[in-house]
């Protein structure tokens, strides 16, 4: 007969990909600053290294599995689409005031959507989705490094969008195979981290 694994283990490998990113948290926003290169490395390491962009995304894939099936399904796509939108209007020249502030605040608003096990109708899930990672997408797209090809830059950045907002799936998955307060305090936990990024 085979030993099962412990609840904390499987806690454990649940939180392993986010303990691992955690790293980012003590610099700033490395993966801003490449300089070389075709743009690939840069796109695909400022999402991940990042450690708000990388909470907002993981939050979406969090919440998205509370949410209808078809938008869950593509709620990550539609954070890639986010993304990209808002990158196109930062290469347009177009500005959105408080860029900084309002990636905290979604992933501030973000934890608490997943905290408090919120479901809303799939079209405004899907523009609050959209939304929030607009201006993820516009820092990624004014930190583009010079001289860097802007089409590896997007599918850099949005090959580790996808993939951070599928692990999100992943994770809440398992968590919620438990118990929804497993959900709820990696939630809060987020919340948290967005509430010391806009206010700390």
């Amino acid at each position: 007969m085979k030993n099962r694994p412990s609840t904390a283990a499987r806690l454990a490998l649940a939180g392993a990909p986010l303990m691992l990113l955690v790293a980012g948290l003590a610099v700033g926003h490395p993966g801003h600053d490449h300089t070389h290169g075709s743009g690939f490395a840069a796109g695909l390491a400022h999402p991940l290294l990042g450690f708000d962009h990388l909470l907002a995304m993981l939050a979406v894939g969090l919440w998205s599995l509370r949410q209808g099936r078809a938008f869950s399904l593509v709620a990550p796509l539609l954070a890639a689409g986010g993304m990209l939108l808002g990158a196109g209007l930062a290469w347009g020249g177009f500005a959105l005031p408080g860029v900084e502030f309002g990636i905290a605040l979604s992933v501030l608003l973000a934890g608490v959507l997943v905290a408090a096990l919120v479901k809303l109708p799939s079209a405004i899930g899907a523009g609050v989705v959209v939304l929030f990672m607009l201006f993820h997408g516009h820092a990624h797209g004014s930190e583009m490094p010079h001289g860097a090809s802007m089409l590896a830059y997007l599918a850099g950045f949005t090959l580790a969008t996808l993939a951070i907002a599928y692990a999100g799936r992943a994770t809440g998955a398992l968590l919620m195979a438990r118990e929804n307060r497993f959900l709820r305090a990696l939630g809060a936990l987020i919340a948290a981290a967005g509430a010391l990024f806009a206010f700390g």
